[in-house]
């Protein structure tokens, strides 16, 4: 599964969950706390993965295995694995495993020297790769180790104009907190679209379906968008502030969040765009 919009931001969470230990620490409950909805492009995208009985199922950049354990639901004859660089996540997602034995499992590991053991019938990363970079060149690689009539299905952000970013650009560059986030943040796009994930994977022989959508949750509760993205994007950023200095940036934060996203009556409204494409392995 990977945790959401956490391309946008970090010299510290370049690597990422998936992407390589590099001391950047997870919060499961803080990014359980919008489960739901975080779990519906996860859905969207395995909706249209049509492999009917794989034996080897494998989700790279699983987060608290929550959604990975949908899979195991989905094929009761496959194993499932998940794998993951945060061993917070995989502290979590351990539980969930010791509830379907033999057919869920969960170790740590990171995108760049994944290799598996064996042919993989349905590859999953959702909201990993943009944590990842270079993650485009390892594409051509995953879809080698697919088995004859394997799948490949990725999720990314594509908010990284969105006023959470650009705010937190703004601010991180700021004083005082600009001196403890300098080369911490990163200023570009951390994920192609989806136009560019299509070429990429039929040049690697496949069949792609490629495509956008732009959620609208609507989040309960007060500083709702804060909390949102204090559990993803932002935490590489705050975890480098020291911690005299972290309060003040965040009340900043949340002030500029809240006039770029008001709270409603029915409650505040955050538009996510997202990137998705599914690859099929042709079967021979």
């Amino acid at each position: 599964m990977g945790t959401d919009d956490r391309g946008a931001t970090g010299g510290t969470g370049d690597a990422g969950r998936a992407g390589g230990a590099d001391g950047l620490r997870w919060d499961p409950r803080q990014y359980l706390k919008y489960a739901d909805e975080r779990g519906r492009p996860f859905a969207d995208l395995v909706a249209r993965v049509a492999a009917p009985a794989p034996a080897y199922v494998v989700d790279l950049g699983c987060g608290p295995g929550n959604l990975t354990a949908t899979l195991a639901d989905r094929w009761p004859d496959a194993h499932v694995e998940g794998i993951d660089s945060s061993p917070e996540m995989i502290d979590r997602a351990q539980n969930l495993a010791a509830e379907s034995p033999g057919r869920l499992s969960f170790r740590l590991g990171d995108a760049h020297s994944w290799v598996p053991d064996r042919p993989v019938d349905v590859l999953v990363t959702n909201a990993t790769l943009q944590w990842v970079p270079g993650h485009e060149a390892l594409l051509p690689t995953w879809v080698g180790h697919l088995a004859p009539g394997g799948w490949l299905a990725l999720q990314v952000p594509g908010n990284f104009d969105s006023p959470t970013h650009r705010i937190l650009f703004d601010l991180a560059a700021e004083e005082p907190w600009a001196t403890h986030l300098a080369g911490r943040v990163r200023q570009r796009a951390a994920a192609p679209g989806a136009e560019e994930y299509l070429a990429l994977l039929a040049g690697a022989g496949c069949e792609v379906d490629a495509w956008e959508t732009t959620y609208l949750h609507v989040l309960p509760g007060e500083d709702a968008v804060f909390e949102w993205i204090r559990g993803t994007g932002a935490r590489p950023v705050l975890q480098a502030l020291p911690d005299d200095v972290r309060p003040e940036f965040e009340r900043a934060y949340k002030e500029r969040l809240a006039a770029a996203y008001p709270r409603r009556d029915h409650g505040t409204v955050l538009p996510f765009r997202r990137v998705f494409a599914v690859a099929h392995r042709a079967a021979s």
